[in-house]
C-alpha cells in the first residue's frame, strides 16, 4: 500500500518571517524533501465553518476567518491573524480530517501539518489557531464513522487544548507524553498524562512511550491520532528534552508498528519543532512518513 500523504500549499503562510520562533517554512521544506524522494500528495479542502464549530466557539472561529481577532487574543496565539494565517489554519484542519478518513480506508495516512494541540474550545494559543485533531475527532464521531478515538500526543508540550476539547467525551481517550517543566504552566488533565523531567533522553523516553501507547490502544479505539512533534529533540529551542534523531525515529516506528499490529488505523500529524535549523526540523518530520510507510 502507498501511504496517503496530505499536503496543501497554504500550509506555508509566507507572511510569517523566517526569524519567527515558529519556523513556518518547515512545511514547504518537508514537502520538498518528500517530493525529492518520489512521494506525491493529496490536496485537502479547507475545513468548513461548521466543522470548526465542532471544537471551537463560534465567535472565535468567525474572528479568525474574518481577521477581526482582538490584539490580546492574537498575542496568545502568537501570530498576527492575516488572511494567509486564516487560510493556512482552515487548510490544516481540512488536511487532518482528510488524512483521518484516508487512514480509516487504508490503515494509515499523514497530514503534513496539524498537531495544533494548544487551541482549545475558547481560542488559540502557542502558535495553534484551530485544533485539527479536535475537529477531526469530533467530526468522525458526529458522522458515526467511528465510535471510539484515541489521541497519542508526543509533542514535547502538554496537549492542553485537546484535553479541554474532549474532557467530557467518554468516547475519546487522550494521552500526552511531554516535558513536565515545560509550557503550558496549567495542564488540564488528559485521560493519561506522562510528564518527563528536563533532559530525558532516548532510553527513558521510549520506555515511557510504551506505557502510553499500551494504555491508548487498550481502549480499543477505531482510530488513533498521533501527534509526532519533533520538539523533544535535544537541539530544539523550546523542548527541554534530549532525544536524538535515532530516538525520534524509534518513537515514530514504535507507534506505527503498535497500531499496525493492533489493526487500528493511524492518522499522523506533524506537531511542533523549533530548532534554529529549519532544514533539520523538516528532515525530522519526515521520520513520521518513513515510519508509517514502513509499517504499511
Amino acid at each position: 500500500m502507498t501511504l496517503p500523504i496530505v499536503h496543501h500549499v497554504d500550509y506555508d503562510a509566507k507572511t510569517v518571517a523566517d526569524d519567527h520562533r515558529f519556523p513556518m517554512r518547515k512545511y514547504a521544506l518537508v514537502a520538498e524533501f518528500l517530493r525529492a524522494a518520489g512521494h506525491s500528495f493529496i490536496e485537502p479542502q479547507a475545513a468548513s465553518e461548521d466543522w470548526l464549530h465542532l471544537a471551537h466557539d463560534e465567535a472565535y472561529v468567525t474572528a479568525i476567518l474574518t481577521q477581526t481577532l482582538d490584539a490580546k487574543a492574537a498575542r496568545k496565539v502568537g501570530f498576527e491573524i492575516t488572511p494567509a494565517i486564516a487560510r493556512r489554519s482552515a487548510a490544516s484542519v481540512g488536511g487532518t480530517c482528510l488524512a483521518a478518513r484516508l487512514a480509516l480506508e487504508q490503515g494509515a495516512a499523514v497530514n503534513l501539518a496539524g498537531g495544533s494541540h494548544h487551541a482549545g474550545p475558547d481560542g488559540g494559543a502557542g502558535f495553534c489557531v484551530f485544533n485539527d485533531v479536535g475537529v477531526a475527532g469530533k467530526l468522525l464521531l458526529e458522522t458515526k464513522e467511528v465510535r471510539r478515538v484515541a489521541v497519542i500526543d508526543c509533542d514535547v508540550h502538554h496537549g492542553d487544548g485537546t484535553a479541554l476539547i474532549f474532557r467530557y467525551d467518554p468516547r475519546v481517550f487522550t494521552a500526552s507524553l511531554h516535558c513536565e517543566q515545560n509550557w503550558p504552566r496549567e495542564k488540564p488533565p488528559s485521560d493519561l498524562d506522562i510528564g518527563l523531567p528536563k533532559g530525558t533522553g532516548d532510553a527513558a523516553y521510549l520506555s515511557a512511550l510504551e506505557d502510553l501507547v499500551d494504555a491508548a490502544l487498550g481502549t480499543a479505539p477505531d482510530i488513533v491520532f498521533y501527534n509526532a512533534g519533533v520538539d523533544p529533540h535535544a537541539e530544539d529551542r523550546l523542548g527541554l528534552l534530549s532525544l536524538s534523531d535515532e530516538g525520534l525515529r524509534a518513537r515514530d516506528a514504535y507507534v506505527a508498528r503498535a497500531c499496525r499490529s493492533a489493526g487500528i488505523p493511524l492518522c499522523g500529524v506533524l506537531g511542533g519543532g523549533y530548532a534554529r535549523d529549519a532544514h533539520a526540523v523538516a528532515r525530522r518530520h519526515t521520520f513520521l512518513v518513513e515510519a508509517l510507510g514502513a509499517a504499511a
